[in-house]
């Protein structure tokens, strides 16, 4: 069967413009072009079946045609149904990628397109908030001896990959793509930063400057989204249960308080934990008439939509991807993309340069476990990837920097001199 047949998609005639927006980021990801040359000469997954649980748009639709291109038979499913765009899905499956996935799937249908991509019965994997992995264990765990390892990219994902690991649970090996330096402290930092705001500021068209904007949590997220809170001109508070971020935070020029009190002064609130119920009734009762609330964070779990639900008089949609409830006493807040991730479910995700870097390390650290000796577990990715990514970068962009000389690397490595 081909492609198009084992499908599950929209509509496969939506391909053309599809493959435009391919186009498009490929232009601007230089580091992938790279490491899809080095693939189609080494072909490190020949005759391997790559599974893939990602946002489906147009960046992470080029990161599964440089796995292709190493040889891999590939197949796709979403890792958030907004996140879904049905023209780059219909354009990977006319590239010869099996995809199972449409935007505005229902949980059911959700559930149902990880399961099929599990039928495809991948050597490998590539994970996104651990959705892919942990059905594996819970609901086919005879299908663990088949895989090889596989790359998670988010803190969502680490988080339940190291609890995994921690019970002796992980029965293939994952590598931590996270916690590469070129992973967060550029992709979780200046791409959440820039790519929530512009999901927040396409989707509402309110101005962001003279505002108050909360941001929950500080992690390297949430610093990129206060940084560039910050520079649209808002007043910035965090909040935290962190006391070494919180302090981070004030020492960065922040206010810092409990959500509790934040919520009476907010204007936009966006949650970036990785936890769930960061912002319930307690916050909802004291929040202002016509507060923005928004989700930063892998899962729609960190903005209690019972606690709204419950609140509320009436709920209806009065913009694309902006729900309005109503509370009795008469004020109205806002929940951006159903509380889920708001840069990708309302708008393209994190621009292409930076994925370039994340990808990288994707496509290299999935070349490291299919071809390395790794043991069952959560391992991080070798520095010399990392290493190389950020060489990469540099290069691209023109700069290059010095190197340590031999007396410097003797100095470094000794305790007489």
């Amino acid at each position: 069967m081909t492609s198009v047949e084992q499908s599950l998609i929209r509509d496969i005639g939506l391909a053309k413009e599809g493959r435009l927006k391919i186009d498009w980021v490929e232009a601007h990801m230089p580091l992938m072009r790279r490491i899809r040359e080095q693939f189609q000469k080494e072909r490190p997954f020949a005759g391997k079946k790559v599974g893939i649980c990602l946002h489906l748009e147009a960046k992470t639709a080029y990161l599964a045609l440089v796995v292709q291109a190493g040889g891999a038979e590939v197949a796709v499913a979403a890792s958030n149904p907004l996140s879904t765009q049905d023209d780059v899905v219909a354009a990977l499956v006319d590239s010869g990628v099996t995809a199972y996935a449409w935007h505005g799937a229902t949980p059911e249908e959700y559930q149902m397109h990880i399961n099929k991509l599990l039928d495809f019965h991948p050597d490998a994997i590539i994970d996104d908030g651990g959705d892919l992995v942990t059905t594996l264990h819970r609901e086919r765990p005879e299908q663990t001896k088949e895989i090889i390892g596989g790359c998670e990219e988010t803190t969502t994902g680490i988080l339940r990959l190291k609890a995994m690991a921690a019970e002796g649970t992980l029965k293939f090996p994952m590598i931590a793509v996270n916690d590469a330096y070129c992973k967060y402290l550029f992709d979780n930092r200046y791409g959440t930063g820039q790519s929530a705001w512009d999901g927040i500021m396409r989707t509402t068209n309110l101005l962001v400057a003279g505002k108050t904007a909360v941001i929950v949590g500080y992690g390297w997220c949430g610093k990129g989204l206060a940084m560039r809170a910050k520079g649209l001109g808002a007043r910035v508070i965090v909040t935290e249960v962190d006391p070494i971020k919180a302090l981070e935070a004030v020492m960065d020029g922040f206010e810092v308080m409990p959500i509790v009190e934040a919520a009476k002064h907010g204007d936009f609130f966006v949650t970036v934990t990785g936890n769930k119920d960061c912002i319930t009734r307690e916050a909802f009762e004291v929040m202002k008439d016509g507060a923005v609330l928004a989700n930063a964070g892998h899962f729609d779990v960190e903005i209690s939509k019972p606690d709204l639900r419950a609140m509320s008089k009436s709920v209806r949609t009065v913009r694309k991807n902006i729900e309005e409830y109503a509370f009795h006493d008469g004020r109205k807040v806002y929940l951006l993309a159903e509380g889920r991730l708001v840069n990708l479910a309302s708008g393209d995700g994190h621009p292409a340069e930076v994925m370039d870097m994340t990808f990288s390390l994707q496509a290299l650290g999935l070349r490291e476990v299919v071809t390395g000796n790794y043991q069952p577990g959560l391992h991080s990715i070798p520095k010399h990837l990392d290493d190389m990514v950020a060489t990469m970068r540099l290069q691209e962009w023109g700069i290059s920097i010095d190197t340590l000389t031999e007396a410097q690397i003797k100095y470094l490595s000794s305790w007489t001199e």
